[in-house]
């Protein structure tokens, strides 16, 4: 274990963090938005705000895990620019994307991005004891809660005043959803995160509100999966079965129930996102990775980077869970030697592959960078995986 734990420290320290470190932006802020599948970074390529918060997220987080306080650096450049540039600090919330001198592209107010936003400063709070971080984060906080949700629950993308307006920016598959499973996900995450800094129990609660809304409305127990994507009722619109989320909310949504420490909550949630992973073992792992997901009975095989990440933390957490079934913990462990194999990106100047096709090519269509390939899947699986083998 101890010898694991130190492959994927030597992964954090060695190839994640100098990749994303030489991306830092000194002449216009925050980090360069795009790198292609050749290398080639375009300096003027617009900034995702989504990506300027997960690498906010994960500076602060791999400072406090490695406690190097350097990272603190990158933590303070990523902060500085979302509050000065990706916050709209008119109307409020935080814009879909920015130009690459910080100057507005696209205004969308986005809950899925509220969500990272409060994820990330919360993360920033605690590993610089800010207090305004912390003030920034609950302001995004009454944000989503008075702007972007109505009695149903979270709304998706709405336009700079808060208007609702057509939904494609979460919807790959042809579909245009008035709500999702992936933005309840990450407001679940981002209120975790804040409830992790704060211990407030106004996040305690809506999380348990969260919680019982996955039992409701977003798990579906005789498939043993979460539904994606759902009409204003919450009525599921495509018979899709995401591996990658299943196994991420698999821990997850486990991290967040667990933070509230009420052992009637985790008895009543922990079987529930066991059966959902060992139904993402059984129906998505072959032994060389997961499948991407299954859309109308048929299997998307692409090996997806951040879908990898996440089964690696989702088994070892499954096992954790589940000391008896070692499966777990052997498939945890084939995945991250799958990662090294094929998902890893060997060139010099790279980092990981978007995704690699059933025979082992990689998705040479795909960027290295761009406004979702980012260091924080990689990177908290890193960063996870550090901790759970302390023990």
């Amino acid at each position: 274990m101890k010898e694991w734990q130190n492959e994927f420290r030597r992964e954090l320290v060695e190839r994640i963090i100098p990749f994303w470190q030489k991306l830092k932006d000194d002449a216009h802020g925050g980090f360069y938005g795009y790198m292609d599948i050749d290398l080639n970074l375009e300096k003027e390529a617009d900034k995702g705000c989504i990506l300027n918060s997960r690498i906010l997220w994960f500076f602060a987080s791999a400072a406090m895990c490695l406690k190097d306080e350097e990272l603190l650096q990158y933590a303070d450049h990523a902060y500085r620019f979302l509050r000065d540039h990706c916050m709209d600090t008119e109307l409020g919330g935080v814009y879909w994307s920015v130009k690459y001198d910080g100057t507005v592209a696209d205004d969308t107010k986005h809950t899925y991005n509220q969500a990272f936003a409060v994820y990330a400063l919360a993360a920033y709070a605690q590993a610089t004891g800010k207090q305004e971080a912390i003030d920034l984060a609950w302001e995004i906080y009454h944000t989503i809660e008075t702007k972007c949700r109505d009695e149903k629950g979270y709304l998706e993308a709405l336009t700079r005043d808060f208007q609702p307006v057509s939904n494609e920016k979460l919807s790959d598959n042809g579909i245009v959803a008035s709500r999702t499973m992936n933005t309840f996900l990450h407001v679940f995450e981002g209120y975790s995160g804040l409830y992790q800094a704060t211990r407030d129990k106004r996040i305690a609660a809506r999380l348990r509100e969260m919680l019982d809304m996955f039992y409701a409305k977003i798990y579906h127990p005789q498939r043993r999966r979460q539904e994606v994507f759902f009409n204003d009722d919450y009525q599921p619109i495509l018979d899709l079965h995401s591996y990658g989320h299943d196994i991420e909310s698999a821990w997850l949504l486990d991290w967040g129930c667990t933070l509230m420490e009420d052992e009637a909550l985790n008895a009543k949630l922990i079987p529930v996102l066991t059966e959902m992973a060992q139904n993402v073992y059984e129906k998505a792992y072959h032994g060389n990775g997961l499948f991407n997901e299954c859309e109308n009975g048929v299997n998307d095989e692409n090996r997806i980077w951040w879908v990898q990440a996440e089964t690696v933390v989702g088994f070892m957490n499954a096992w954790q869970r589940n000391p008896d079934k070692t499966y777990f913990l052997e498939a945890a462990k084939e995945v991250w030697q799958y990662i090294q194999k094929e998902i890893v990106d060997d060139r010099p100047g790279s980092e990981w592959f978007w995704l690699v096709h059933p025979d082992g090519t990689p998705g040479w269509q795909k960027e290295i960078v761009g406004p979702w390939k980012c260091p924080y899947h990689n990177g908290r699986m890193c960063i996870e995986m550090i901790r759970r083998l302390k023990a």
